[in-house]
C-alpha cells in the first residue's frame, strides 16, 4: 500500500460468528478458491446498481464519478490484486457494521452448511461473499468513499480484529470502493492476465457493467549489429567535440584511417591547407576574406587506435581530467601540422609537448621550477681576450 498520511486508526473486534467464519475459511483447505473473484465482482455490481438507482432521481449523485465501471489491477511487484468500482461506496458506519461487527443472518447458516460438507462456492447465497477474499489473501485493505462521508480505509489480517482509518492524503476515489488483496505466496496465479480473463469469462460474463483488466505490455526490440555500431559511432566523437569547440565543425568516426589516431579533412569549398598557409603569409592580405574562405575542418578519429581508446576510458572516469583536454588539443594540433596547416600559436603547442615530455620522464612541474631557480647566474668573464676588439 502506498505510504500516505492518515487519521487516527480505530480498532474493532470482529463479531464472534464472523470470527469463526474467517477462521474456518483460512484454516480449512478448499480447492475452489477462484470463486473469491466472482463474489467481489458481484459485490461491486451490487454497489453500482445502488448508485445508478439513486441517480435516477438525483443526477448529482454521479458528479464525483460519472462513469460506472469495475477494474481489476494486478500488481506483480507488490503481489496485490485490486478490485475497484465506482459504485455507491460505504460510509464509516457501513464499514464498521457491514465488514465485521454485525453478523448477517446467513453467517451462522453458512458455517453450518460448510461443516455439513457444502461447497465454499455457496458463500454468496448467504450474504457473506466478501470474506471469500481470505481464501487467497493474507491481508485485505478496503478503501471506500461515499457521497455522504469522507474517504475511509478498512484493514484486517483476519486476526480477530480490524482497523478503520480516515484517509487524509491517499489516492482519492471520488466515489466507490477499492479492495486490495495481499495474496498468499501460493496464490500468485491470480496476478496472471490470462488467468484473470478466464475467471471473468467463466463467472462474471453477464455482469451489466464494463470490467476492465489493467495490463502491462512489454515489447522486445532487436537492435541489429549495424544499428548498435552506428549508435556507438555517433557517441564516439562527443568527448573530442566538447573539448575542441569551434576549432572544428564536427568530429566523426573515420572509415579510412588505419594507423593514426586522427586526421583533419576540409570541405570541398574554401582554401586548401597550402593556400591557407600562403594567404596567412601575405603582408597585405584582406583579413576579412580569411573568415569565410578558411575551410571548415572536420576531425576524423580512429576509435580502434590505442590512444583514442585510453582517452575515452579516462574521460569516462573523470570528465574534468585536465590531461585528457591537453591530449585532445595536442592531437588536434598535431593533426593540423600533418595535414599541412600552420599553427596559430606554436608556443602553446611547444609548451604542451614539453609538458608531455616531463610527464613521460616523471618530472614534477614544481621540481623543475625549483631547479631553474637554484641555477647560478653566469659570471661575466672580465678577461680582455674574451672582449671583442674595437674597430678603428
Amino acid at each position: 500500500m502506498a505510504d500516505v498520511q492518515m487519521g487516527e486508526a480505530e480498532t474493532f473486534a470482529f463479531q464472534a460468528e464472523i470470527n469463526q467464519l474467517l477462521s474456518l475459511i483460512i484454516n480449512t483447505f478448499y480447492s475452489n478458491k477462484e470463486i473469491f473473484l466472482r463474489e467481489l465482482i458481484s459485490n461491486s455490481s451490487d454497489a453500482l446498481d445502488k448508485i445508478r438507482y439513486e441517480s435516477l432521481t438525483d443526477k448529482s449523485k454521479l458528479d464525483a464519478q460519472p462513469e460506472l465501471f469495475i477494474r481489476l489491477v494486478p500488481d506483480k511487484i507488490n503481489k496485490t490484486l485490486s478490485i475497484i468500482d465506482s459504485g455507491i461506496g460505504m460510509t464509516k458506519a457501513d464499514l464498521v457494521n457491514n465488514l465485521g461487527t454485525i453478523a448477517r443472518s446467513g453467517t451462522k447458516e453458512f458455517m453450518e452448511a460448510l461443516q455439513a460438507g457444502a461447497d465454499v462456492s455457496m458463500i454468496g447465497q448467504f450474504g457473506v461473499g466478501f470474506y471469500s477474499a481470505y481464501l487467497v489473501a493474507e491481508k485485505v485493505i478496503v478503501t471506500t468513499k461515499h457521497n455522504d462521508d469522507e474517504q475511509y480505509i478498512w484493514e484486517s489480517q483476519a486476526g480477530g480484529s480490524f482497523t478503520v482509518t480516515r484517509d487524509v492524503n491517499g489516492e482519492q476515489l471520488g466515489r466507490g470502493t477499492k479492495i486490495t488483496l495481499f495474496l498468499k505466496e501460493d496464490q500468485m496465479e491470480y496476478l496472471e492476465e490470462r488467468r484473470l480473463k478466464d475467471l471473468v469469462k467463466k463467472h462474471s460474463e453477464f455482469i451489466s457493467y464494463p470490467i476492465y483488466l489493467w495490463t502491462e505490455k512489454t515489447t522486445e526490440k532487436e537492435v541489429s549489429d549495424d544499428e548498435d555500431e552506428e549508435t556507438k559511432k555517433e557517441e564516439e566523437g562527443d568527448i573530442e567535440e566538447d573539448i575542441l569547440g569551434e576549432k572544428v565543425e564536427k568530429v566523426v568516426v573515420s572509415d579510412r584511417i588505419v594507423d593514426s589516431p586522427c586526421c583533419l579533412v576540409t570541405g570541398e569549398y574554401g582554401w586548401t591547407a597550402n593556400m591557407e598557409r600562403i594567404m596567412k603569409a601575405q603582408a597585405l592580405r584582406d583579413s576579412s576574406m580569411s573568415s569565410y574562405m578558411s575551410s571548415k575542418k572536420t576531425m576524423e578519429i580512429n576509435p580502434d587506435n590505442g590512444i583514442m581508446e585510453e582517452l575515452r576510458k579516462r574521460a569516462e572516469a573523470d570528465k574534468n581530467d585536465k590531461s585528457v583536454k591537453d591530449l585532445v588539443m595536442l592531437l588536434f594540433e598535431t593533426a593540423l601540422l600533418t595535414s599541412g596547416f600552420s599553427l596559430d600559436d606554436p608556443n602553446t603547442f611547444a609548451a604542451r609537448i614539453h609538458r608531455m615530455l616531463k610527464l613521460g620522464l616523471s618530472i614534477d612541474e614544481d621540481e623543475t621550477g625549483e631547479e631553474e631557480a637554484e641555477m647560478p647566474a653566469l659570471e661575466e668573464d672580465v678577461n680582455e681576450e674574451s672582449k671583442m676588439e674595437e674597430v678603428d
